[in-house]
C-alpha cells in the first residue's frame, strides 16, 4: 500500500455485473487513471477472478473522469532512481507486471471490450490495443508519446504492432502525436467511433450481442485467434483445422447447426 492511498480511499478498480457482462471501471480519474502498482494489481485481480467464472460471458473495460488512462505512473517510477541500481529491478518489475497484465487480457476466456472516452496515452494506449475490440467516443484520443521524453514507448509497441499496419504503428510511436478517434478507427486501433459519451453504451451493446452467442464457442475461437496469429501459415491452418474439429464435436456446435437446419433459434448449454 503506498503512502497516498487511505484505507477507507475508493478502490482503484470498480467491477459492475448484468446479463453475464462484468463491466470493468478505471476510478483514479483525479489522477488520471494511471497504471500504478495498485491499478495493475487490481486489474490481475480482476482478470484472475474473471477468467474462473463462467457466468462471465463477456468484459467491457471503462474509464471513470476526462482521461481514460495516462499510462504507467511516471511519480511511482522516478521515485525509484534513488534507489541503488538507479531503480533498474523496480523498473524490470513494474513493466514485467504490465505486460503480464497486458497478456492476462489476451488468455481471458471471454472478449474484453474497451470503451473508451478521452485520451488513452502509452501504457493507456497499450491497455486499450489489448482489448479484443475497442468502441470510442468522437473525442477520444491515443497517443504514444515517450518518443517526447526520451522513453520510446516499447512495451506499447507489443500491442500495437499486432494491431495496426507497421507503417501506422510506426508513425504513432515515431511521431507520438494525438490520433483521433476517426483516425484510430481508419488505422484499426478502434472498430468504431460513437458520439462523445456514448462508448459504454456501445460497448454494453457489443458485449450483449457475444453474450447471446454460445459461450463455449467464443472461448474456443477467442484462444485460436490468438494462437494461430503466432504461426506460420501452414501451421496455422493446421492448427485452426484441429480446432475445427473439436468445435463440430462439441455440443453447442451439434445444437447450432441443428437448430439453423431446422429453423429455429438455438439453445446454447449453460457454462
Amino acid at each position: 500500500m503506498n503512502a497516498h492511498h487511505k484505507p477507507d480511499a475508493a478502490p482503484v478498480l470498480l467491477r459492475e455485473d448484468a446479463d453475464g457482462i462484468a463491466v470493468l471501471t478505471l476510478n483514479r480519474p483525479q489522477a488520471r487513471n494511471p497504471l500504478s502498482e495498485a491499478m495493475l494489481a487490481a486489474l490481475s485481480q480482476a482478470f484472475t477472478v474473471i477468467a474462473a467464472d463462467p457466468s462471465v460471458k463477456a468484459v467491457v473495460l471503462a474509464a471513470a473522469g476526462p482521461v481514460f488512462s495516462a499510462g504507467h505512473d511516471l511519480k511511482e517510477m522516478t521515485a525509484h532512481r534513488a534507489d541503488p541500481d538507479r531503480g533498474r529491478a523496480y523498473f524490470a518489475d513494474i513493466l514485467g507486471r504490465c505486460s503480464a497484465t497486458m497478456q492476462q487480457i489476451t488468455a481471458l476466456p471471454q472478449p474484453v471490450i474497451a470503451a473508451v472516452e478521452g485520451t488513452a496515452t502509452a501504457a493507456g494506449c497499450q491497455l486499450v490495443a489489448s482489448c479484443d475490440l475497442a468502441v470510442a467516443g468522437e473525442e477520444a484520443r491515443f497517443c504514444t508519446p515517450g518518443v517526447h521524453i526520451g522513453l520510446f514507448c516499447s512495451t506499447p509497441m507489443v500491442a500495437l504492432s499486432r494491431n495496426l499496419s507497421a507503417k501506422h504503428a510506426l508513425e504513432m510511436l515515431l511521431l507520438g502525436e494525438m490520433v483521433p478517434a476517426a483516425e484510430a478507427a481508419r488505422m484499426g486501433l478502434v472498430n468504431r467511433v460513437v458520439p462523445a459519451g456514448g462508448a459504454l453504451a456501445e460497448a454494453r451493446r457489443l458485449a450483449a450481442i457475444i453474450a447471446s452467442k454460445s459461450p463455449a464457442t467464443v472461448r474456443i475461437g477467442k484462444r485460436a485467434f490468438y494462437e494461430q496469429r503466432e504461426m506460420g501459415l501452414k501451421a496455422a491452418y493446421d492448427h485452426a483445422s484441429a480446432v475445427m474439429v473439436e468445435n463440430m464435436l462439441a455440443r453447442d456446435a451439434e445444437e447450432g447447426i441443428g437448430a439453423f437446419m431446422e429453423k429455429r433459434p438455438p439453445v446454447w448449454k449453460r457454462p
